[in-house]
């Protein structure tokens, strides 16, 4: 194994004497001497719709616009997905598309770039990207994602979600995986049971890992070209960096050489600690890279692939390690501590050199929810809104300390962006992470850096609204809407779980991601991340009625409340009477006189907040979420108002209620709603209120932050 612990003189020395940065910082030689544009798209989920199977197992579905088979998946695994699946390849093309229109010639991409590494979509992304640097000259920088590789190495995988003949669903595994065990020859089908589609066998749906994925993608940053200037990994010798030449890079660059030790406990090799246990060599594919004079685009592989706790160690089986999809930085600092370690050297080096140093990574290296995630854990739970992908502050810390000031991550499909500052040893350290959106859901998007050579860099969000081909595809979701709607017959219930058909009215890849929020919204989040309580009322509530439970004063309990409604509550034993009631209906209409005075205080009326219901509120709650200022374009000018003056009257309350439904019977009806509603109110607040996301202006010198674009809408929620 290679000497990867190398302290920062190393570095900085070998640097030093390589590029003579003492006299290059002073006369600005060896700095960038133009503006640079870089885009940055995380997340794209590339999923080769129409893929060629090469060993003949799968044809996919004639499609009657392209002339080709598709090999998709269905529009059901799609609503209940953070990401599309299918749509997104079209989106991809028409991002690079708007790349090449704009003049940009570099593209990085932070993690995710596929959908899990299969060969069938790594062979069409690889495709799409030499298509464009051959033709356009387009430069593409590749950092792994926990989709890509899944695990560190190869392992069976497959999907059962793929849409196969009449609309059903295809099973599509490869070798050891479900039930793709026993057949001969390349590749194999399995009988379906019970009228579904026999399963297909074959090694074009294996999940890649790092080798062949690196292998591959070599030619799009993965290993050194030619045409850079510069490139190293943490496993870079001393000879590599003093005497830089592309041949020692691209040997030193080898898979070979980019292994290191991981335990179960922490970071192996020269880091490792006497009790730790179940260690084994993983790879990794962190590298620096100057693309062109003065620029340093530093690609972190933040996937920490931990040993399980009863793996044994040494040469270890893919099931052997944790997924990182939640890992991110929290563990990198102990499970890679040579990687932050190196941050470090690259940047003093960036700063002796007189580089504009950029990084990107696939995981957020600050706080994605605006300082909600408290609020966010009291209200839904531990454990939900994937709050443990959040960094912990210290982490930030950490990572400030390195003097990195400029990150793009992604993992989150969420455009954001988040600013840390901290006093550390007396010096102040700013940290920027840019959180850049998908193209794969709402909204769609990416991210353009104009990196200045004066330690500016202006960052804007590109919105891929019209994607030609978008609806190519829509004659097969059709064909599966019929069969969902044909098999769910006169049962009520399975109706309402079927995607909206009016989805395949959408008139824009655009109409298409919001459709996506919403169903998603529908189906699996409200469902599945929301206390029963809130759900039930959310669903059961218009504005009017929230405006007025906000002023409402009662001893009417919600197990008096269960009782006039015939609800079982276990823990609940009061039973109702006519003056309970009464009194109730008193105490509402008091509470409906002061919510119109409110209003009216307010310019607003009660007929205003009648216009928007409960479902509503919690898809503009999750278009905030992932999208952040740039959601008001789709939420009512009008409700925002309405939203905001909800969350000041329910500020106050703070009075503690226990999230089980069984503690709730002897809260009045008010008291819960109050509570409940108050943390939704200001998570919403939150949501809208953080930093620039949009269209902003980073000053690393100064370490500053300006909006540049019009705050109106902004302002409507602070």
């Amino acid at each position: 194994m290679n000497n990867w612990k190398l302290p920062a003189i190393s570095l900085l020395a070998a640097t030093l004497l390589g590029c003579n940065s003492d006299s290059s910082h002073e006369d600005g030689k060896g700095g960038l001497e133009t503006s640079l544009q870089v885009a940055f798209m995380p997340d794209i989920h590339f999923h080769d719709v129409y893929g060629d199977f090469q060993d003949g197992s799968f044809d996919g579905l004639p499609n009657s616009l392209s002339g080709d088979r598709a090999t998709i998946r269905t529009m059901e695994s799609q609503m209940n997905s953070t990401r599309l699946f299918n749509e997104n390849y079209f989106a991809l093309i028409a991002a690079l598309d708007d790349v090449v229109d704009r003049g940009i010639k570099y593209v990085a991409l932070p993690g995710d770039f596929s959908d899990d590494g299969q060969p069938v979509h790594m062979r069409g992304l690889v495709k799409v990207f030499d298509t464009y640097r051959e033709k356009y000259g387009l430069e593409f920088f590749a950092a792994p994602g926990n989709h890509d590789p899944n695990r560190p190495f190869t392992q069976p995988a497959g999907k059962s979600d793929y849409l196969g003949e009449g609309g059903r669903n295809q099973r599509i595994y490869s070798r050891g995986k479900e039930e793709c065990v026993d057949y001969d020859g390349e590749w194999g089908t399995i009988p379906g049971e019970n009228g579904a589609l026999d399963t297909v066998c074959t090694q074009e749906v294996v999940h890649w890992g790092y080798q062949d994925i690196m292998n591959i993608l070599g030619p799009h940053g993965f290993y050194p070209a030619k045409n850079y200037l510069y490139y190293e990994t943490p496993y870079s010798s001393n000879e590599a960096r003093t005497n830089y030449t592309y041949d020692i890079a691209l040997k030193e660059a080898s898979y070979e050489n980019r292994q290191y030790e991981i335990c179960r406990e922490g970071t192996g090799g020269d880091y490792k600690q006497d009790n730790y246990t179940s260690c084994s060599t993983v790879p990794d594919t962190s590298y620096l890279v100057e693309p062109v004079e003065g620029l340093w685009l530093l690609a972190i592989d933040a996937n920490v692939y931990q040993p399980k706790e009863n793996s044994t160690g040494g040469v270890m089986r893919p099931d052997d390690y944790e997924g990182s999809g939640n890992a991110g930085y929290n563990m990198m600092l102990t499970h890679k501590a040579h990687v932050v370690d190196w941050i470090s050297d690259v940047v003093k080096a960036a700063k002796e050199q007189n580089k504009t140093l950029v990084s990107f990574s696939h995981f957020p290296m600050t706080d994605f929810y605006n300082g909600a995630s408290e609020d966010i854990e009291d209200l839904f739970g531990e454990g939900k809104f994937q709050l443990a992908r959040m960094p912990e502050d210290d982490t930030s810390k950490a990572l400030a300390a390195t003097g990195l000031s400029v990150h793009v991550g992604g993992h989150m499909h969420f455009n954001d962006t988040g600013m840390k500052s901290y006093n550390i040893d007396g010096e102040q350290h700013t940290l920027f992470n840019i959180q850049a959106p998908s193209l794969a859901g709402y909204i769609p998007a990416y991210k353009v850096l104009n990196i200045m050579p004066d330690n500016q860099i202006e960052v804007e969000t590109v919105i891929i609204e019209n994607v030609p081909r978008f609806n190519e595809l829509f004659e097969h979701y059709q064909e599966e809407q019929e069969y969902l709607t044909a098999q769910a017959g006169n049962d009520e219930e399975a109706k309402a779980k079927i995607w909206n058909g009016d989805i395949l009215k959408s008139e824009t890849y655009y109409e298409l991601t919001d459709w996506h929020i919403r169903e998603l919204t529908r189906l699996r989040f409200l469902p599945g991340d929301w206390p029963v309580d809130i759900r039930v009322m959310i669903m059961n509530m218009d504005g009017e009625q929230m405006l007025i439970m906000s002023q409402l004063e009662t001893e009417f309990t919600v197990c008096q409340l269960a009782d006039a409604l015939s609800v079982t509550i276990p823990s609940c034993t009061v039973k109702l009477n006519n003056n309970d009631l009464l009194q109730f209906l008193l105490d509402w209409r008091v509470a409906r006189i002061k919510a119109e005075e409110l209003a009216m205080v307010n310019s607003l009326t009660l007929a205003d907040f009648r216009g928007w219901d409960g479902e509503q509120l919690a898809v503009d709650f999750y278009r905030l979420r992932n999208a952040d200022e740039l959601a008001f374009r789709d939420i009512d000018p009008n409700v925002l108002p309405q939203y905001k003056l909800l969350s000041e009257e329910l500020a106050e309350f703070n009075t503690p209620i226990g999230s089980e439904v069984g503690e709730l019977g002897d809260h009045t009806v008010g008291d819960v709603f109050k509570s409940r509603f108050s943390s939704l109110f200001i998570i919403l607040d939150k949501f809208a209120t953080g930093q620039a996301s949009d269209h902003f202006l980073i000053d690393t010198e100064n370490q500053t932050l300006i909006d540049l674009k019009d705050t109106a809408d902004r302002d409507v929620m602070k």
